[in-house]
C-alpha cells in the first residue's frame, strides 16, 4: 500500500516511524514532514490545511490511505475533503472532529450524557465571564473554546491570574478566533492521565496509558506547553482506576457520539484527571497526542496499519491488539523562549551518537539545511529510552539527551518521577 502521513511534529515521525515497520507498506509520504521523517519516508512540500493541494497529490502518487496527525486539519475538514475524492483516511469527519474543535461541544455532549467531568460555565461576552469570575473561588480553570496548539488553557492559582487569562483571550484575542467563547471550570486536584484509543463508531480498543508533562519547567513550574515529556505505563496508578476510566467515560463517549449522528472513527485520546471520586474528564483530542505517542507506539507490538485498517474496515472489534510489557519515557527537547517566541535554525549535533546509546529520536520541529540538521520549532526533538521498568527507561533517555546539542537547548529533568516517588 502506498501510505500518505499529514503533519510534520514529533507524533507524526512516530506515526512514520511504526507504519514503516509494516510489511503491508509499499511508498510511505509524509506532508510536510520533517528532517527526521526524511529519513523513513518521502517528505512533501504540501502544508496541512492546502487540501486542494493534498487530494491532488494523493491522486497523483496513487495513495491507498491517509493517516491524519494533527487537529487543526481535522477540525476543518480534511478527511471530509479526502473521502469526497474517494481517497480513504483514517481520522475524524469534521463533525465527529468536533468534540476537540470545541470545549464547548464537548463539555455539553459530556453533561448530556452524564460522563463524568469538572463542574463548568460557558461565555461569549467578557463582562459577563468577568462577573461569574468574580463569584468563584481560586484555583480555577479558564479554557478557549477552541484550538490554541495546546496553550488554550490556564490553570489560575488566584483570580487575578484569572481574570488576566480571560482578558487575554477574550479581549487581547491571543488565540485568535479560538477566544471567542470561553469555558470557566472547576479546578480538579489529582494526577493526571492519558488514555488514547482507536475508535470505529461503538467499538473502543484502548491504548496503553500514559501521563503527559505540560507545564515547561520542572516541578510542573512556569506556562503550559504543547508537552514537555511524556512516560508509559502508570505503575503508580492502580489497573482499577484505568478500567473505571474505559468504561465510564471512553466507551460511553463513542456511543454518545453516535447517538448525536457524529460516529467517530480513528483516535479519541481522553485527557483525565484521576479524583478523590474517581477519574473525571479534561478534555477530549480527536487525535493521536503529542508527545504520548512517541512513546505509545514503542510498546505496540501489533501491526499500527492492520489496526487502522480494521478500523476502516469496520472490524476493529474482532481484532486483538498486543501491546510490550516493557516502558518508554520521552523527554522533549525545546529551544529556548518556548512555550513563546523563540528562535529557529540552531544546528542540532548529536543525533547519531543518542542514537548509538539504543535510544528513539523522534524528530517535532527541526530542517535540513545544507547537510545540517536545525531547529526549526519550539519543541525541537522526542528522546525516548526503553527498559523494563520507568527507572530504567528514563536513565536511558537522560543518557541519551547528553550527545544532543544546540544553542538554547531546554528540558525538564524531572520526567517520570511522579512514578518512582
Amino acid at each position: 500500500m502506498n501510505i500518505l502521513v499529514i503533519g510534520g511534529g514529533g507524533r507524526e515521525h512516530a506515526i512514520t516511524w511504526s507504519l514503516k515497520k509494516s510489511s503491508k507498506v509499499n511508498k510511505l509520504y509524509c506532508a510536510p514532514g520533517n528532517a527526521g521523517i526524511a529519513q523513513i519516508a518521502e517528505c512533501v512540500p504540501i502544508g496541512v490545511f492546502q487540501f486542494d493541494e493534498l487530494v491532488a497529490f494523493a491522486k497523483e502518487a496513487s495513495i491507498d490511505l491517509v493517516f491524519v496527525g494533527p487537529d487543526d486539519p481535522l477540525a476543518q475538514g480534511i478527511v471530509d475533503a479526502f473521502e469526497a475524492a474517494g481517497i480513504p483516511a483514517f481520522g475524524p469527519n469534521k463533525a465527529a472532529a468536533e468534540i476537540e474543535g470545541s470545549k464547548i461541544f464537548m463539555k455539553n455532549l459530556l453533561k448530556k450524557y452524564n460522563i463524568p467531568t469538572a463542574k463548568y460555565e460557558t461565555f461569549t461576552s467578557f463582562e459577563t465571564a468577568l462577573a461569574y469570575l468574580k463569584e468563584q473561588e481560586a484555583p480555577i480553570v479558564i479554557k478557549a473554546d477552541g484550538l490554541a496548539a495546546g496553550k488554550g488553557v490556564t490553570v489560575a492559582a488566584t483570580l487575578e491570574e484569572a481574570e488576566e487569562a480571560l482578558r487575554s483571550i477574550m479581549l487581547d484575542k491571543v488565540f485568535g478566533d479560538a477566544g471567542n467563547q470561553v469555558v470557566i471550570e472547576e479546578f480538579l486536584a489529582g494526577q493526571e492521565m492519558s488514555i488514547l484509543a482507536f475508535v470505529d463508531g461503538e467499538t473502543v480498543k484502548p491504548m496503553v496509558p500514559a501521563q503527559d508533562h505540560k507545564p515547561i519547567f520542572d516541578g510542573d513550574k512556569g506556562p503550559n506547553t504543547g508537552g514537555m515529556g511524556t512516560y508509559t505505563p502508570l505503575p503508580h496508578i492502580d489497573s482499577s482506576i484505568v478500567e473505571d476510566a474505559i468504561v465510564n467515560i471512553i466507551e460511553p463517549t463513542a456511543k454518545a457520539m453516535v447517538s448525536e449522528g457524529r460516529p467517530f472513527r480513528g483516535v479519541l485520546f481522553a485527557g483525565l484527571m484521576i479524583t478523590k471520586d474517581g477519574p473525571k474528564t479534561i478534555e477530549f483530542n480527536a487525535r493521536m497526542g503529542d508527545p504520548e505517542t512517541q512513546v505509545v507506539l514503542p510498546r505496540l507490538k501489533t501491526d499500527l496499519l492492520e489496526i487502522v485498517l480494521a478500523a476502516m474496515n469496520g472490524t476493529l472489534a474482532d481484532l486483538t491488539i498486543e501491546w510490550d510489557a516493557e516502558a518508554a519515557v520521552c523527554v522533549v527537547l525545546a529551544s529556548e523562549g518556548y512555550p513563546g517566541s523563540y528562535p529557529k535554525g540552531k544546528v542540532i549535533t548529536g543525533l547519531e551518537a543518542a542514537e548509538a546509546t539504543g535510544a528513539l529520536v523522534f524528530h517535532a520541529g527541526t530542517a535540513q539545511e545544507n547537510d545540517e540538521i536545525v531547529t526549526n520549532g519550539g519543541r525541537v526533538l522526542g528522546v525516548v529510552g526503553r527498559g523494563q521498568d520507568i527507572a530504567s527507561a528514563r536513565q536511558h533517555a537522560y543518557e541519551a539527551i547528553v550527545n544532543i546539542k544546540f544553542e538554547g537547548m531546554q528540558h525538564r529533568n524531572d520526567i517520570a518521577m511522579k512514578a518512582l516517588v
